[in-house]
């Protein structure tokens, strides 16, 4: 049976689309930003997570370790080279510090968790938004699953990175999807494969035709630029993006304003940040906010 790797399925989500929502977190993804929001999507495996501000020292979990991965003279807890993915420590934790990341569900699991969530949707306006990680990684699986949805008259949204084969797209995604919100996160192709580990050609190409399938019917298009202090929220990426966009015959842009809780994440599955510096530490202010808004609002762009 065709399955996923699902990393978490959350409802009443004001944020990832019209009306409430139910958020549907693939785990996996072809990009490797350095700033992930969501590092724990990053790879298509399931991984064991610690959280030390959960953690009351107990040790339990160390007496059910048979290959004595845990330890607390570890970086960050557990040896992950050792772990077997036993999940026993999971079971034995009396405070949920440890807890198991992704899990495999089929198509008709996923629709159960969701459909409880249906009279929000109908009463809001809102839908089911398929993010991630990247959904397009499971491509026949998204597209089971968005049929599946469309079958019950839910309104369908998916987030994507835009690096995906355009044609099983257009095949299997494009058909069954009322909204697209399109990340765009660097214009210049170098600082792109510097900081997000690919180059952003077929992400660009991709834009570009889903910019003329929108035309051709009825689906909605939302490009959106991530906020990266002094990386993807700088006066000359944003202007070379508006540019892009223009171009293309788009004039309206979404700004996601920088969120700085990816370091802590990074750290319960076991991996060092690789970009921190003060910077990167802090929220976005509103003045710095507002600077990436004029830059857009002047390239001819509308929120």
């Amino acid at each position: 049976m065709n399955k996923a790797l699902i990393l978490a399925i959350k409802g009443n989500s004001l944020d990832d689309g019209p009306g409430i929502r139910t958020v549907v977190f693939f785990k996996g993804c072809p990009l490797n930003c350095v700033w992930c929001h969501n590092p724990e999507s990053k790879r298509a495996v399931v991984e064991l997570s610690w959280d030390q501000n959960e953690c009351i020292g107990c040790l339990t979990c160390t007496t059910v370790c048979h290959v004595n991965a845990i330890s607390k003279n570890n970086t960050f807890f557990i040896n992950r080279d050792t772990c077997t993915l036993c999940f026993q420590c999971v079971e034995v934790c009396p405070s949920g510090a440890m807890a198991g990341v992704g899990k495999y569900m089929d198509v008709n699991g996923v629709v159960n968790e969701i459909i409880k969530d249906k009279p929000f949707f109908d009463t809001s306006g809102g839908g089911v938004t398929l993010s991630g990680g990247e959904p397009t990684v499971y491509m026949q699986f998204a597209s089971e699953l968005l049929k599946a949805l469309k079958k019950i008259k839910i309104h369908t949204l998916i987030e994507t990175g835009g690096y995906f084969n355009w044609d099983e797209f257009e095949a299997n995604i494009a058909p069954y999807c009322d909204m697209v919100y399109y990340d765009i996160k660097l214009i210049d192709d170098d600082e792109h494969k510097k900081y997000c580990g690919v180059s952003n050609v077929k992400i660009l190409q991709n834009f570009k035709n889903l910019v003329e399938l929108s035309q051709k019917n009825t689906i909605q298009l939302m490009p959106r630029i991530p906020l990266v202090p002094e990386i993807t929220a700088t006066k000359h990426n944003i202007e070379g993006i508006a540019q892009f966009l223009s171009e293309c015959g788009v004039n309206h842009v979404q700004l996601l304003r920088y969120n700085p809780l990816w370091p802590e994440k990074c750290k319960k599955i076991g991996i060092s940040p690789e970009l921190i510096d003060k910077k990167l530490t802090q929220w976005m202010s509103a003045e710095e906010y507002e600077q990436c808004r004029q830059v857009a609002c002047k390239n001819g762009m509308q929120m």
